[in-house]
């Protein structure tokens, strides 16, 4: 009897203590509130607040009934995502919901993007001050779908205290839905571009890895509603074309889109390109921007060339210099449609691709800077190369140098400009490299055309070279001027070479150039060519020993407080508060170089980078496929590249190729006004 007593009495206190500890959830977790179709509570990933730490992952937890759909951030057709007030928060300073990846769905015929069945939306809580106890209020309104839409409304409470901040039971639940979350693009090397035609909108995706079964979410403002996209996969599925067919017009210039396949999810934007009205104005941006390059300032060696070519014919027959000119031109047409040709079969190949590329290859600065350094020769009287039996027949006069050296002076003109970006050159290269070989050809055609120009205009008025003086002395002392300048090229070529493989590589190249030189000097009897010999042999001996990294690194080295390359931290640091420059630059970039020493590195620009606001630089000498995604996502093959992120722009202000101190300035000045929107308080 008295043990069936004691019995009674311990089930009697185990079932007291049940019902004192069933009311209590466990710590992180908080309480059950049921509403419209669903349940709902507050979460967190620790069990308590951490010495020192100012940051707190919650998550709203939300089982639906069978059959009803929550709304994502941008719902689609119609619907409304769920908001969260935080009133009567304590140690709150503000809160960011992390929406992971939606479905799309067809509710009523029309479409829809969001969840069903289970969902964690976690939200990033900013303390306001670190380490002590917290306690959220969160008011959540919402609407559910099925065949009919319901509005609900739940209020959820959480308390953390402080503590070491264990995880808590809710932090794998969290983790699963946070690993939902697209991450950015240009982390996934994948690169999009966007264009708005007469059947409507289509977005291009490219990857390393072939896509699946993707799907595409556009977010824009004041964008039309969207119908499902039409998907086509092509290079082997890396490439994944998406086709929104839509009449409505779209006013907006930046998309922000999400990209979904199986367990990837990426976020990115793209800058619209208005293709309306075909291939034509493509090829005018193109003619203009191949025009304007003549005038950047990496073409000082080209402008040797050009200056020296034209004064060459000064005084002789018309047809002489129409048939020169004609061959010269030739030759850049030709170089950059093969440069296009080049890039397409690289992008064929699944290679990352962009303006001016070719310099990040050793072997190609090695043979450019050989190049240059034997047009100097030349134009000193080191040697000639004598016209082929062909040059003779195609053009009587013709000068010790024939049409093959007239057409070699065009080719390595072009590979000596493609460092430079110019405006225009940047939207051309970038909407051809998005399209077939036959739009990559004829754009490249249209560069070439622009950069050939002052030779074209000069074949079809050659009377205008007579308003030169005839040869003469003057011509000697103009080769020697013209041959120091693409010396100096040389020279500069072989530090960008010293930049990727290190000094004692560059140096051998160097000295095999000044070896050549001094014998051809001495073949000659060419005393007076030894002192420039010599000066060029001091300059690229010590310029890459001195060197020994590129311009663009030794920025980075100079500013101390400058960020590594990581874009993916540029939305969480504009939600921070922070503004940032992204300086995209390489070693063979000279644009990039004047952009520094004229805007950047001096006056009011200068001052801010210093207090106020971060750099974050990417060096483009060598290939970075992060760089060239990221590049591509903002509609760019060819650097310079700035931008200018921060919580007014978070999704970037991207500058002129060609900087200027107020356009720094103010896109610095838009950057920095706080977006209260984003902050959900």
């Amino acid at each position: 009897m008295a043990v069936a007593r004691l019995c009674t009495l311990v089930l009697v206190c185990v079932a007291l203590l049940a019902a004192a500890t069933a009311g209590r959830a466990a710590p992180g977790l908080g309480e059950w509130v049921r509403a419209e179709r669903a349940d709902l509570r507050l979460v967190s990933a620790v069990d308590s607040v951490a010495e020192r730490r100012d940051t707190v992952r919650l998550g709203l937890h939300v089982r639906l009934d069978e059959g009803w759909k929550l709304y994502w951030r941008s719902p689609g057709t119609a619907g409304l995502p769920p908001e969260i007030a935080w009133d009567g928060s304590e140690n709150l300073a503000a809160a960011t919901i992390l929406w992971p990846a939606p479905r799309r769905f067809t509710l009523f015929g029309l479409q829809s993007f969001g969840y069903e069945g289970e969902v964690v939306l976690p939200v990033e809580a900013r303390l306001a001050e670190a380490g002590a106890p917290a306690m959220f209020r969160a008011e959540v309104s919402y609407l559910v779908c099925r065949e009919i839409c319901v509005p609900g409304a739940a209020a959820l409470f959480l308390a953390l205290d402080r503590g070491e901040g264990a995880p808590s039971a809710a932090a794998h639940l969290i983790g699963r839905f946070l690993g939902r979350v697209p991450a950015p693009a240009e982390a996934a090397s994948i690169a999009f571009a966007a264009e708005m035609g007469a059947r409507g909108l289509t977005v291009t995706a490219r990857a390393p890895l072939p896509f699946a079964a993707p799907d595409l979410f556009v977010e824009a403002a004041g964008a039309p509603d969207l119908p499902a996209p039409t998907v086509s996969l092509a290079e082997g599925g890396r490439l994944a074309r998406f086709h929104f067919a839509s009449s409505a017009p779209l006013a907006a210039e930046t998309l922000r889109l999400t990209l979904v396949d199986g367990g990837l999810a990426v976020e990115g934007v793209a800058t619209v390109a208005r293709g309306s009205a075909g291939l034509w104005p493509i090829l005018l941006i193109a003619l203009a921007g191949g025009l304007i390059l003549n005038l950047m300032p990496c073409v000082l060696p080209v402008l040797a060339m050009k200056v020296s070519g034209v004064a060459a014919l000064a005084g002789r027959h018309r047809t002489v210099v129409r048939t020169k000119l004609a061959a010269t031109a030739a030759g850049v047409v030709g170089a950059m449609v093969l440069l296009g040709a080049a890039l397409a079969l690289v992008r064929a190949a699944g290679g990352a691709v962009g303006w001016g590329v070719q310099f990040q290859e050793p072997l190609f600065l090695a043979f450019m800077a050989a190049v240059t350094a034997l047009f100097a020769y030349n134009l000193w009287g080191l040697f000639s190369v004598p016209a082929p039996a062909w040059a003779g027949v195609a053009a009587d006069a013709a000068p010790k140098r024939g049409l093959l050296g007239d057409v070699a002076t065009g080719a390595f003109a072009t590979l000596l400009a493609t460092p430079c970006s110019a405006p225009f050159v940047g939207t051309a290269a970038a909407w051809a490299l998005s399209r077939g070989p036959a739009e990559i050809l004829a754009v490249f055609a249209a560069l070439g055309l622009g950069l050939a120009s002052p030779w074209i205009l000069f074949a079809f008025a050659p009377g205008a070279i007579a308003w030169l003086p005839r040869p003469g002395a003057w011509m000697v002392r103009l080769r020697l001027v013209l041959g120091l300048l693409l010396a100096g090229t040389s020279v500069w070529l072989v530090s960008v070479l010293a930049a990727q493989v290190g000094a004692t590589a560059a140096l051998s190249v160097a000295l095999t150039l000044i070896i050549a030189g001094v014998v051809l000097a001495l073949a000659r009897g060419r005393r007076i060519a030894l002192p420039a010999a010599g000066a060029l042999a001091v300059a690229a001996v010590a310029l890459p020993l001195v060197s020994g990294v590129g311009p663009a690194t030794r920025a980075a080295y100079a500013d101390a407080t400058a960020l590594p390359f990581a874009p993916e931290e540029l939305p969480e640091r504009a939600r921070a508060g922070e503004v940032v420059l992204v300086d995209i630059t390489a070693d063979w970039c000279v644009t990039c170089q004047v952009n520094k020493a004229l805007v950047l590195n001096r006056g009011a620009v200068a001052d801010l980078l210093k207090h106020e606001v971060r750099v974050m630089r990417g060096d483009w000498t060598r290939p970075d496929p992060a760089i060239a995604a990221f590049l591509a996502a903002h509609g760019r093959v060819g650097i310079p590249f700035n931008a200018v992120y921060g919580p007014g722009a978070p999704q970037g202000i991207v500058l002129p190729e060609l900087l200027s101190e107020n356009a720094v300035l103010e896109a610095i000045a838009r950057a920095q006004r706080r977006d209260t929107v984003a902050d959900q308080r």
